[in-house]
């Protein structure tokens, strides 16, 4: 079917809001194509785009057509076992996201599958928790994470609260594609649905706070003595974080303008931890309460952000910074406590800082190197409880998110928020603050700069620009810069990295000669492609010098 044709379909089926927005368009053969040149994408990472109507965009439809596909996959895996264990799905603050929940869990109970929905928005992690809590056969969340306010996403669990592995996901893409018309997907409403659709009870709540507040190692720690500004960044987070922290007896100062559940972000220049933008009204605050951390969590809370006083300035830190200092709190602490596994093992990814590799040589904890995306990490727990072989002890991605005790699956902001804050609190008795205890790292194990670049390729000749990127480099590979050189490529989309236990992915990687590294992959979920540097240095300006100039050959 045509572009023109689909449209005029729409235009004559769709509900009437759906109608009243495409009829905005009429006549803007651009527009109109880049919403029906294609059915949106349904990656590994699941749905993430514009909200807006077309086969190209997330709406009611789209999301229908997703659910649909994911309960037909269910009975296929499952059998009678998915109606009766059921799905649960859970929500984050952005536009339609309630809706597409309702809708997600009405798709599900005319298929006859039990759907878990939470009253009201609630975080990505308690979501994976709740899987398990409920050993239900999937799980949905409806959310774009840190994405700009127009986006939307939907992604989908296992029965093991963690995102579908690929091989899965690729049985449960083949299964939506055969799904051709949206706008025929059949739904039950609410009245309709009986108890096919369950609110679930405050009792999930109280089973994630308190499998949360068991994560600590110091529970008698000082933390009255400590300081914490915090913003939820109007999203999932300003309940479970602040509510744990305060359970643990720490003093939070809430960024009251952005605890608001807001679908537009109006009181935040940027949702996103990873940009300095993000912090500017949380410093605010953290500079007229003296306090001794400012963290912030993205709007799923599943991942966190957090700038250290130093005198009277504040240090942003990045993720792998956080996840450097969490690690050497975790593993000093639970080896003076006796408690770090002879058969430890950490799991990071393959674009994360090697600066917490060399932490875990240290204490003696096995490394282990996943693709991009926590699912992986999540996978391996699952490896390790029913095959044996290692203990699980910290996890984390560049992306600031980590995950410390595994009742999740996925990242945890609540976990990484009260971790983090008991290492704040610890090292302040000590007389340090976190970025002391950096300093001492590098000190130890050498300077590493950490950098990402973004170049983004929006609309429809995005995706072949980006694959022009990969391919320009996969057949004209650096050589290095200066007397550094490359001295390996790993290509994730070679049989040699399948024989090494990595699923085929897009992923180039480039080991230097000093110990650096750059690594050069498309996002699953936004219309660009990343460029990963790990810069290893004697100081701050000689790792600089060199990243400025590895940029320069590798992003050409």
């Amino acid at each position: 079917m045509s572009v023109s044709d689909l449209y005029n379909k729409w235009m004559e089926n769709a509900d009437e809001k759906t109608k009243e927005e495409l009829a905005q368009i009429a006549g803007d053969e651009n527009e109109i194509y880049d919403r029906f040149y294609r059915n949106l994408a349904f990656g590994t990472a699941g749905m993430r785009d514009l909200i807006g109507a077309g086969t190209n965009r997330l709406n009611r439809y789209t999301v229908r057509k997703a659910t649909l596909g994911f309960a037909r996959y269910l009975k296929k895996m499952f059998g009678e076992d998915a109606a009766t264990r059921g799905v649960v799905i859970a929500h984050d603050n952005r536009r339609m996201s309630r809706e597409f929940c309702m809708e997600s869990a009405g798709v599900l109970a005319e298929e006859g599958i039990k759907a878990y929905v939470f009253d009201a928005l609630r975080p990505t992690p308690e979501l994976s928790f709740a899987v398990r809590y409920k050993k239900a056969v999937g799980g949905i969340m409806i959310t774009a994470s840190h994405n700009p306010a127009e986006y939307n996403g939907y992604k989908v669990y296992d029965e093991n609260g963690c995102q579908l592995m690929p091989h899965l996901c690729d049985t449960l893409i083949d299964i939506i594609s055969e799904i051709d018309d949206p706008l025929s997907v059949k739904v039950k409403s609410l009245a309709e649905a009986g108890d096919l659709i369950v609110t679930l009870p405050p009792e999930i709540d109280e089973a994630y706070y308190q499998a949360v507040m068991g994560i600590r190692l110091r529970p008698d720690v000082c933390a009255q003595e400590l300081s914490v500004v915090y913003s939820p960044q109007h999203g999932t987070g300003n309940v479970p974080v602040r509510e744990v922290l305060s359970r643990c007896g720490y003093h939070v100062v809430p960024v009251l303008e952005q605890c608001e559940a807001d679908p537009d972000f109006s009181g935040t220049k940027n949702p996103n931890p990873e940009a300095r933008d993000a912090y500017e009204l949380c410093l605010a605050y953290a500079k007229k309460t003296k306090a001794d951390i400012a963290i912030t969590t993205d709007p799923d809370c599943d991942r966190l952000g957090v700038a250290v006083r130093q005198g009277d300035a504040y240090t942003l830190l990045t993720g792998n910074q956080s996840g450097a200092i969490l690690l050497e709190y975790i593993f000093a602490t639970r080896k003076e406590l006796g408690t770090l596994p002879a058969d430890a093992v950490m799991c990071n990814t393959i674009v994360t800082s090697t600066l917490g590799d060399r932490i875990c040589e240290k204490y003696g904890v096995r490394v282990e190197k996943t693709l991009t995306g926590f699912k992986f990490i999540g996978d391996k727990i699952h490896d390790y409880e029913t095959q044996g072989g290692a203990t699980y002890v910290f996890g984390y991605e560049e992306s600031y998110g980590c995950l410390i005790a595994d009742f999740a699956r996925d990242k945890d902001g609540v976990q990484a928020s009260l971790m983090l804050c008991e290492a704040a609190a610890y090292y302040k008795a000590q007389g340090k603050t976190l970025c002391d205890v950096l300093e001492a790292l590098y000190a130890e194990h050498g300077y590493y700069l950490d950098a990402q670049t973004n170049v983004v390729h929006k609309g429809a000749s995005g995706v072949s620009k980006i694959a022009a990127l990969l391919e320009n480099l996969r057949k004209n590979p650096p050589r290095g810069v200066g007397d550094v050189t490359v001295v390996a490529v790993e290509d994730y989309l070679s049989e040699a990295m399948c024989r090494a236990g990595f699923p085929k992915s897009n992923v180039l990687r480039y080991l230097l000669s000093d110990g650096s590294f750059v690594a050069v992959r498309p996002s699953g979920t936004e219309p660009k492609c990343k460029y990963y540097y790990c810069v290893v240095g004697e100081t701050s300006e000689k790792a600089a010098e060199k990243h400025a100039a590895l940029r320069s050959v590798f992003e050409r």
